[in-house]
């Protein structure tokens, strides 16, 4: 299924909230097969010294899954740390989940995805070289490649762009690009009025409005059109 952050992205939001340490443990096979006891006798206890947890209510953990909130809290008096379960959280009426924020993003809703992040959805990445096909109808683009093996959102949307330090408004498009025979998600954006030479550049993409989906068009010149219409549609989203 499609990730909403990768692990870079993730690090940054994180360390946003103030986090102080960021530990990750690569999950193989040897790791799966740890029986909850003893992820929290080896991990939290002997590696950590963990003195309060904070979870999900419906976090599991541990081979088969396990390991619960109730399972922590029985032995946490034993061992002299504390619990906590975070309680879902309700955002109009809807439990707050990674899987209803997907839906709301393959639909295009993304001020509903938005209210449930509690930030815009973004997709963050260096500025790569493309095939400069842009160029040839006058809409050179950025391209940034997607570090995910399933996008969240598919499509044309106006976005704004950190970029330098600066925020630009544009429109992208996130797809195959079927009209010059892609295969490979890439994520490319028109900045409006731009033309600076940025390849390299750690750029943040922040998804505002699903205009429309992606289209394979029958010629260059249809395309330009569209885009045309599109980035007009996206001005007037931007003034309103």
């Amino acid at each position: 299924q499609a990730t909403l952050s990768n692990f870079k992205e993730k690090h940054a939001l994180l360390k946003q909230l103030g986090l102080d340490e960021h530990l990750l443990i690569h999950f193989n096979q040897k790791f799966s097969q740890l029986e909850a006891s003893e992820f929290i006798q080896k991990i939290l206890l002997d590696r950590l010294n963990i003195k309060h947890c904070l979870i999900g209510d419906d976090f599991r953990f541990g081979n088969e899954r396990k390991g619960d909130f109730n399972l922590l809290k029985s032995l946490s008096k034993k061992h002299g740390f504390s619990v906590e379960d975070t309680k879902s959280i309700l955002c109009n009426k809807d439990r707050a989940s990674s899987s209803k924020i997907r839906d709301f993003l393959k639909n295009g809703k993304m001020d509903l995805a938005a209210q449930m992040l509690g930030r815009d959805f973004s997709i963050s990445g260096k500025i790569i070289h493309g095939e400069k096909k842009g160029r040839s109808i006058n809409f050179p683009t950025i391209n940034i490649p997607i570090r995910r093996k399933i996008s969240p959102v598919l499509g044309v949307f106006a976005v704004e762009v950190l970029l330098d330090e600066k925020i630009h408004q544009g429109i992208c498009n996130i797809g195959s690009r079927p009209t010059v025979g892609g295969v490979k998600i890439l994520l490319e954006v028109f900045l409006f009025n731009f033309s600076q030479e940025v390849y390299g550049h750690h750029a943040k993409v922040v998804f505002k409005n699903k205009l429309r989906e992606e289209v394979k068009f029958d010629s260059f010149e249809a395309l330009k059109q569209q885009i045309e219409k599109d980035e007009q549609t996206a001005k007037n989203y931007f003034n309103a």
